[in-house]
């Protein structure tokens, strides 16, 4: 691994300090090297602070360091004036001689202009260290600007069996597939992503909160497919605790493919990363629609015998994992 290589992937590790905080922004790292030291590091503040850039540079107590200084940033700063200056004209401004960059913002408010503005005024950029997992990182972003549409995870638990639910149960509440572990890495997964939705009969049947109680961190918009607006107001998904974008059928049109709308509302809202909890029906349009980017599916101890089927897919594995008496699969849509 080159020395290059090495910071950026240093700037990959602490952007992720910003996941579930920066959205709808990238959520970007940044590190400063002098003298074969890094001197300084910074990630992306929550939106509508600092970017990684910024919070890099102002951590440098002594700002004569920069002018012999290399900055390292996983996405190409930026060119443009939002909630704050651009990045790179900060960086011209510090004269930091040599900036190294994991991928170029694709934005077509950036898409290149900032690595322009930096080589037009002198700067020493390079471009393309760790692009690929770089890319990765930025996952959500690039989804959004490039497929016009969220990141959508698909996320669901089912039997040894195959199934996802009973066919009926005594009480308005989950049935359990997975155990505690499982549901509290869920909690974490909701934290990190802007928004989370389910259809109208896990609304209800289950009765979910779909709010973050087993984890730190801030709660999703919920979003909810109810076509004829059946659902009482009393339910869980309702409650002040988050906002709630309720689907009906005065906002698309159920006899048209469901998923390109629904995508294409959360993209004019700025949403760019989206949890579907279910159900299998919920599930199971989008894959048909083929609108998901990543699989997170949990496979219980437990038999039903017979319930509701969980939804079809083909996709590659990328990871398996114990949790204890669960298997987690998560598969990457090609």
């Amino acid at each position: 691994m080159s020395i290059h290589e090495s910071y950026i992937k240093r700037c990959i590790a602490i952007a992720k300090n910003g996941l579930g905080i920066t959205r709808p922004n990238p959520m970007v790292g940044c590190v400063i090297v002098a003298n074969n030291k890094i001197i300084s590091e910074g990630f992306t503040s929550a939106y509508g602070g600092n970017h990684a850039e910024v919070n890099a540079i102002e951590a440098v107590k002594d700002k004569s360091a920069l002018k012999q200084a290399t900055l390292y940033v996983t996405l190409e700063p930026c060119s443009h004036f939002g909630k704050t200056p651009p990045c790179s004209d900060l960086i011209i401004k510090h004269r930091i001689p040599k900036v190294v960059i994991g991928c170029i913002d694709d934005n077509q408010q950036v898409a290149g202009k900032g690595i322009k503005r930096l080589i037009e005024a002198g700067i020493d950029v390079t471009v393309g260290v760790l692009e690929d997992e770089c890319k990765q990182h930025h996952k959500r972003f690039f989804t959004f600007h490039n497929k016009k549409r969220p990141y959508i995870i698909l996320k669901w638990a089912e039997t040894k069996d195959g199934f996802i639910a009973p066919k009926s149960k005594a009480k308005q509440e989950p049935v359990w597939i997975t155990n505690q572990y499982s549901r509290q890495l869920v909690h974490k997964w909701r934290a990190e992503e802007q928004a989370i939705l389910v259809g109208t009969n896990t609304a209800l049947e289950d009765n979910p909160s779909l709010t973050v109680r087993n984890w730190t961190g801030g709660n999703p918009i919920r979003v909810l497919i109810d076509s004829s607006n059946r659902l009482k107001k009393h339910l869980n998904i309702f409650t002040s605790e988050a906002e709630t974008i309720v689907i009906d059928q005065n906002i698309i049109d159920f006899s048209k493919p469901v998923g390109i709308q629904i995508c294409d509302i959360l993209f004019q809202k700025n949403i760019n990363s989206l949890i579907i909890e279910g159900g299998a029906k919920t599930l199971q349009t989008f894959i048909d629609e083929n609108l998901w980017d990543e699989a997170r599916v949990f496979v219980g101890d437990s038999i039903f015998k017979n319930g509701i089927k969980a939804p079809k897919f083909s996709a590659t594995l990328l990871s398996q994992t114990k949790l204890q008496n669960d298997l987690l699969n998560i598969y990457n849509n090609d």
